[in-house]
């Protein structure tokens, strides 16, 4: 609690900071925020579209939140939900003959395959010793999305689609359902169970316990018998998972088919969100919740208050380095 409320407090500064820049260009920051707020929270609609915008930014955060235990700097969240967008979309336009109890979760087990190996690429860089996972894993989503792009652009281009590069939409099987006549979809249930089994192994197992030991001292660890090599590889794999899971309900739920604007940053949010919630579960919640509403308001402020859509980024860059000052001023 001391923790969330320390949280909050920073995020206010944040936003008198963000009001600052504002004022200087002639807006109104009581304004802007009732507007952004407003249109968010005050609706059910504007909830849910919050709700929606959260799935992929937990998921990609856990992506960073997991190999960061043992300080493994992952980067690529982008272009592990790239890659296991791919890899999903590729499994729901080969067996369209599949009910969707069989499809969906054979897409879903393709996803995150498809992020976990892109994952697992540079954790095995990182075991030999060739690369850093923070360089590799930054270089590796623009091949990423390269990649992406080779296929909408060619073999799995969409003749149907009036030369605009998508792949052919998913069969309905294809399609992760949603409830209650929203956008909110199957992925939330997915990023819930991420983030319990996230908190159960770090804090209940002896898996966690060795991941924790690394974090500490890892020469001690790999002294006592820790295999430091395959917790490297192994955290990178399940964290590009949980990525290629968010970039599998990307084009199951929100999109029905592949495109190159996939992703508006999602894994690099993500990143973010980590940062400022500490690897906590609670904590990533809080921070994507606020964050979604933000990036949800962001359209809202482009409309109203004629404010650019960069304007978006600065207020989150402007969260990141208010986190981070705190931290680095605290004594050790």
């Amino acid at each position: 609690m001391a923790g969330l409320i320390r949280f909050v407090g920073l995020f206010a500064l944040a936003l008198m900071i963000f009001a600052a820049v504002l004022l200087v260009f002639g807006k109104n920051p009581i304004r802007a925020y009732w507007d952004i707020f407003s249109a968010t929270l005050g609706s059910s609609y504007g909830i849910s579209e919050v709700l929606v915008r959260m799935i992929p930014l937990i998921l990609t955060a856990l992506a960073v939140a997991l190999p960061s235990r043992i300080w493994l700097i992952n980067v690529g969240g982008e272009g592990q939900l790239f890659i296991g967008a791919l890899f999903a979309t590729w499994g729901a336009v080969n067996f369209t003959n599949l009910p969707a109890w069989l499809l969906l979760p054979s897409i879903g087990i393709l996803g995150f395959l498809g992020g976990g190996l892109w994952g697992a690429i540079s954790g095995f860089m990182r075991v030999r010793g060739w690369a850093s996972e923070t360089i590799s894993t930054l270089l590796m989503n623009y091949v990423a999305i390269l990649l992406v792009n080779f296929f909408v652009f060619g073999p799995w281009k969409d003749p149907e689609s009036a030369n605009y590069p998508q792949s052919a939409p998913f069969p309905d099987a294809a399609i992760l359902p949603s409830f209650f006549g929203t956008r909110i979809h199957l992925g939330a249930v997915l990023a819930i169970v991420g983030l319990i089994l996230f908190y159960f192994v770090l804090s209940r197992t002896r898996w966690g316990l060795e991941m924790r030991a690394i974090g500490v001292n890892q020469e001690a660890a790999r002294r006592n018998g820790i295999s430091t090599s395959r917790y490297i590889i192994l955290l990178m794999l399940i964290g590009g998972g949980m990525a290629g899971l968010a970039g599998m309900g990307e084009v199951s739920a929100i999109h029905g088919q592949l495109r190159p604007s996939l992703s508006p940053g999602l894994g690099y949010t993500g990143f973010l969100i980590s940062w400022m919630a500490g690897g906590h579960p609670i904590g990533i919640v809080a921070a994507a919740f606020l964050l979604s509403v933000i990036t949800s308001g962001g359209d809202i402020l482009q409309m109203t208050h004629r404010i650019p859509a960069a304007g978006v980024h600065i207020l989150m860059a402007l969260i990141l380095f208010v986190v981070l000052a705190r931290r680095g001023g605290k004594p050790r």
